[in-house]
């Protein structure tokens, strides 16, 4: 047996867990109808086919139909759910794993317009920040209503299959009536901490009385809501003991914060840029105060990490949730010994931003996961060895020429610049965004192990290319900065790009004009404002920087309100002039009516990117399918057949930015959905 930490088992009541890692609650959004249908049940059971010991699910179901989710989730109060439960857990068990599922009452936290637009309840008319409903407060006949609503719930949940429950008390109901903050009840549910901490507990025991002695039962619960006034490290203390000595449940799993606004939940998961594993002491500190099985998760990304808390004695079980999102099969490749293979988690928390906005959630570079039904974690050899050509190194390129590689083919890559990572190498210029570089630096030891070779300082034109005899082309040369925007005065602008990257020095007095809304436009921004200069940003939208989404947005709103960044919403910049040492801008508005100037010494247009596509359309005429790419093939996972010019002599594909510019994710994802049929 090994003598690794994380490999050990552990023994919670009778439920054996052959290892010591564990995907914590989360919910994907992927349920169809509300329920965990095929594509919920092929991402549930790829993380125990990875190694897994226990996996949970549903973060979280919903108990009653006055806790409508504000994105996709489980419906548990729904009897149909039960079969749909029971094919999930049947093939997780299959894989050695164990399931657990989280149950709520949202509370206070969604909204009035969503479900069946029933009111809102909390045990107090304190409104969320974040959800922005004004709740009922709850009568008693709303918390008998609810305790019978978790009850059924978790029948429903041990009728499926279930290894155990798990109560979701932190930011939801039952937080809410722990919390002074949000609790202004009289009588058996108000007041003292054994008063606010009964509904928790009366929940627990209409639970035990109907699955019984055996069944797992555990909390993930606010041992310390950072807040003044608020339930705070000591009586979080208290309220863990409490939870201990109540008999009613077998684990802890300890949160640290609240959740009510972006930045309190960005500080209990943080996001790149923010400190790894920031609560794991403080889990530590409930352990040893408890002397009860603790779980912990919260920006646990690398195994030397999760190792540690282990070893440490910190915590029993350690979740990497976001980190089982990058790669399913991390207990897998620490068992084979080839933790070098894992691919890491960056902290961009794409997947939970996209979530919060109401998509599904994705890895920002592992495109298979949410895809498992059409996507490979594990790739298969070809059958027969192909030539294939990649021209760029950025996430596109690195992705097709590990696919390719991995496949079996034989990969040459032509970059211009000195090195790998395109656009990646210059975002991870901002120290916020420096884990960024992961993305490539993995891509580019996986292709050596597959021995791809790189040509750099190459600038790849049409008979460079042909003079490889490929029977592939993947064209990945990304974009340039587009600032071609303006009626008149382009040429008096810069790009973000020129500026992070070094090539042109900040102004003092600086417009951002940022229609793009992605992370460029904020990292210019603070940039500049680091360098000690007046910024403000525009847009033309009702909000900024809508693309980098609400998480994301926190650390850079904590240090442009610092430095005194003004923000400009539902203005467009129109023209600029050179007036003597200024710049003058010209400002309109889509809503008509408006025009106006004002005077800076330096303007950034940051738009987005436009394609670099020539060598694409070069090389095109050559080709066997003269760029054109089936899509019935593409979705359906089959191999690109498209033939229309029977002379040519080689497939030609273009990806990522080369095609439109959009995003990492996208870049990779049209990488890996071509390579994997090559």
């Amino acid at each position: 047996m090994s003598n690794d930490p994380l490999l050990q088992p552990y023994q919670l009541k009778h439920l054996t867990l052959r290892n010591r890692i564990i995907v914590t609650s989360h919910e994907p959004a992927y349920p169809e109808d509300g329920m965990p249908k095929e594509r919920y049940r092929a991402y549930t059971v790829e993380r125990a086919k990875g190694g897994v010991a226990l996996t949970m699910t549903a973060g979280s179901a919903a108990v009653s139909r006055d806790s409508p989710p504000v994105f996709n989730n489980l419906l548990a109060y729904k009897d149909e759910i039960v079969p749909w439960i029971r094919e999930m857990t049947d093939a997780v068990h299959e894989e050695g794993a164990a399931i657990m599922i989280q149950l709520t009452h949202l509370g206070r936290r969604t909204r009035w317009d969503k479900g069946d637009w029933l009111p809102v309840v909390a045990p107090s008319h304190h409104r969320e920040a974040s959800h922005r409903a004004f709740p009922k407060k709850v009568e008693d006949w709303d918390i008998k209503r609810i305790i019978k609503d978790f009850a059924d719930a978790a029948e429903r949940m041990k009728a499926g299959g279930m290894d155990g429950i798990e109560l979701e008390a932190y930011g939801h109901l039952i937080d809410q009536f722990a919390s002074p903050l949000t609790n202004e009840l009289d009588g058996p549910y108000g007041g003292a901490l054994e008063n606010r901490m009964r509904f928790c507990l009366d929940v627990f025991k209409a639970i035990r009385e109907r699955v019984g002695n055996e069944f797992i039962l555990g909390v993930r619960y606010t041992a310390d809501e950072c807040l003044p006034g608020g339930n705070g490290q000591a009586e979080g203390i208290e309220i863990s003991k409490r939870l201990r000595d109540s008999g009613l449940i077998d684990y802890l799993n300890v949160i640290r914060g609240h959740i009510d606004t972006d930045a309190g939940l960005t500080d209990v998961i943080p996001i790149q840029g923010m400190a790894n594993s920031p609560h794991l002491d403080f889990a530590g500190e409930i352990r040893a105060a408890t002397n009860f099985p603790t779980f912990h998760a919260a920006k646990i990304p690398d195994v030397a990490t999760a190792r540690h808390a282990i070893a440490a004695g910190k915590v029993d079980m350690v979740g990497m949730t976001r980190a089982h999102m990058t790669d399913p099969h991390i207990v897998r490749k620490i068992i084979e010994k080839r933790e070098e293979d894992i691919r890491p988690c960056v902290g961009a928390n794409y997947c939970l931003d996209r979530i919060y906005q109401g998509g599904a959630a994705y890895c920002i570079h592992n495109a298979a996961t949410g895809r498992e039904l059409t996507m490979p974690h594990i790739l298969t050899k070809a059958d027969v060895r192909k030539k294939v050509v990649v021209v760029g190194a950025g996430p596109a390129g690195l992705e097709a020429a590990r696919v390719a590689g991995e496949r079996g083919h034989e990969v040459v890559v032509f970059e211009a610049a000195n090195n790998a990572g395109g656009q990646i190498r210059l975002t991870a210029q901002s120290e916020r965004r420096r884990e960024m570089i992961s993305i490539i630096d993995w891509r580019m030891s996986q292709c050596e192990k597959y021995d791809v070779t790189f040509h750099f300082n190459s600038w790849a034109e049409a008979d460079t290319i042909e003079a490889e005899k490929p029977d592939v082309v993947i064209i990945a040369t990304g974009g340039l900065p587009h600032t071609e925007v303006l009626s008149r005065g382009n040429e008096l602008v810069v790009s973000s790009w020129d500026i992070i990257s070094g090539d042109v020095k900040p102004g003092t007095n600086v417009l951002i004009f940022d229609d793009a809304g992605d992370h460029a436009g904020l990292q210019v921004a603070e940039f500049i404002a680091r360098a000690g200069a007046k910024v403000e940003i525009m847009t033309p939208d009702r909000s900024f920087a809508p693309e980098v989404m609400a998480m994301n947005l926190v650390p850079y709103m904590r240090s442009l309100q610092k430095h005194d960044v003004t923000f400009t919403v539902t203005y467009r910049l129109e023209a600029v002039e050179k007036s003597g040492n200024q710049l003058v801008a010209h400002v309109g508005s889509d809503y008509g009516g408006i025009a106006r100037e004002h005077s800076y010494d330096q303007i950034v247009v940051n738009h987005g990117t436009i394609p670099l596509d020539e060598l694409y359309f070069e090389l095109k005429p050559s080709s066997s399918n003269l760029g054109e790419v089936s899509h019935d093939e593409l979705l359906s996972g089959k191999p690109q057949s498209v033939v229309r010019n029977p002379e040519g002599r080689f497939q030609l594909f273009r990806i990522g930015d080369a095609v439109a510019a959009r995003n990492t994710h996208a870049a990779i994802y049209d990488a890996l959905r071509i390579a994997k049929d090559l």
